[in-house]
């Protein structure tokens, strides 16, 4: 069955599958990868996962290898891994599953898509379950500085693509608004003005320095993204 795309998967393809060592984001999705997996390793092995906006099915694939039961489901790719579904309104029962990935989606929304969309999320979960969300942060390092010296934000993307771009500070209250509390949070990539040139300019010589900035300054607040834990 040929997959059907749309949104930037009929533009680019499986580029999360494929994935470009020149993607400026490359560096950056590789470490949130490793968090994804630390997230899974801590869950029952019986536990049902959802992966909300699955793209291309990538983790689906990655975790019914290791024979856990995940459901994906996207609003603009339909495979045999990845069901096509609305996030506003998720096909399936209340309290369905254990745990849920919101990866890289939520910026896709606008703002006043956001907090319904994690509402459904927690409907779908069960009374103790937990959730994964990954968010770009719009008040990272690199924009504050560039709002400082000029008055004007660095974006997390172009706004058509990020229309939902925020602060995190502000996907924390959201968190909290939908009845989530947070037990855990990680930045990746304080953007140092400098280095987040060069990570951007040439991802696959100057990934290395994403990690090393990850350990110099571990200030979620200043990362490019946050990869945040919540329950229910």
């Amino acid at each position: 069955m040929e997959p059907e795309r749309l949104g930037d998967y009929q533009d680019r393809g499986d580029y999360h599958r494929r994935l470009d060592p020149d993607w400026s984001y490359a560096p950056i999705y590789r470490r949130k990868l490793a968090l994804v997996d630390r997230f899974v390793e801590g869950l029952p092995e019986t536990a049902s996962l959802l992966d909300v906006g699955a793209g291309e099915g990538v983790l689906v694939d990655r975790y019914r290898s290791r024979r856990r039961n995940i459901v994906g489901v996207d609003a603009n790719y339909q495979s045999p891994l990845v069901e096509k579904a609305d996030l506003a309104s998720l096909p399936f029962e209340d309290a369905s599953f254990d745990a849920a990935f919101c990866l890289d989606v939520l910026e896709h929304l606008n703002l006043l898509e956001q907090a319904p969309a994690l509402r459904e999320i927690r409907r779908c979960l069960t009374g103790d379950g937990a959730l994964l969300l990954s968010v770009p942060n719009l008040a990272h390092l690199h924009s504050r500085v560039k709002f400082l010296l000029g008055g004007t934000l660095t974006r997390t993307s172009a706004l058509e693509r990020h229309p939902g771009d925020r602060p995190v500070a502000e996907y924390l209250d959201l968190l909290a608004q939908t009845g989530f509390r947070v037990v855990r949070r990680q930045g990746i990539f304080p953007t140092a003005p400098l280095v987040f040139r060069l990570v951007n300019r040439n991802p696959a010589r100057w990934g290395w320095a994403v990690g090393f900035l990850d350990r110099l300054l571990p200030f979620p607040g200043l990362c490019f993204l946050n990869v945040i834990e919540a329950r229910c």
